[in-house]
């Protein structure tokens, strides 16, 4: 009988430390980083037509919703004044960052593309101060229609100015509204029409620019 006993104790034993290693938390699942992808793979033509004047291209501004780096989301069809975060997706930079990359990558074809710092430097070799280019972010997220249905939503404010020796003077400005389907209803999905939403403004901004007298 004791022997009986004593095995039904070890048993007991065994399950409860079996239960206990069920009890210990599993490490929280990293977040995976997104960006925009390398973009084109391979190098641009050569221009039959020389390069148009320099521009100067500054910080993307937005409010602090986009000014972090999680990958937002709206649900259209429940409540679409809601910003949700992705639990385990996140941008590798915050949008504005990303944006104005890829912008600069479509303007340089065309253009010299200069930061802020580096016009001063180019007004004193020539006497000239290049045009500026300023971005506001206004809405960057993955919009649910329904469930199964999303969209990447880009909408930028786009203002291109000159200094002047009576100051700063606003040359032009317009907004750029995108919609690209999402592939799938997920924070994968989203990435990828968010990303497409941005060429497509980069291309509206650059020939808007090469419109401008």
């Amino acid at each position: 009988m004791s022997t009986l006993l004593r095995s039904l104790f070890l048993y007991s034993c065994a399950v409860l430390v079996l239960a206990g290693c069920s009890a210990i938390p599993d490490k929280p699942p990293r977040s995976i980083r997104y960006d925009f992808g390398p973009g084109p793979t391979t190098a641009a033509p050569a221009a039959a037509q020389p390069l148009l004047e320099p521009l100067v291209l500054t910080e993307v501004e937005t409010s602090s919703a986009w000014d972090g780096s999680p990958l937002l989301y709206r649900l259209g069809y429940a409540d679409g004044n809601q910003l949700r975060p992705y639990a385990e997706a996140r941008w590798s930079a915050p949008p504005p960052q990303l944006i104005r990359q890829r912008l600069r990558e479509l303007l340089s074809r065309q253009r010299p593309v200069l930061d802020s710092g580096e016009s001063s430097a180019l007004a004193r070799a020539d006497g000239k101060m290049p045009r500026v280019l300023r971005l506001h972010l206004e809405e960057f997220s993955h919009w649910f229609e329904t469930p199964g249905e999303s969209w990447g939503l880009l909408r930028l404010r786009a203002t291109l100015t000159e200094n002047t020796p009576a100051g700063e003077r606003l040359l032009a400005q317009r907004s750029v509204a995108v919609r690209q389907q999402a592939p799938t209803p997920d924070a994968p999905g989203g990435v990828r029409a968010l990303a497409a939403a941005t060429d497509v403004a980069a291309e509206e901004i650059a020939q808007w620019l090469q419109q401008q007298p």
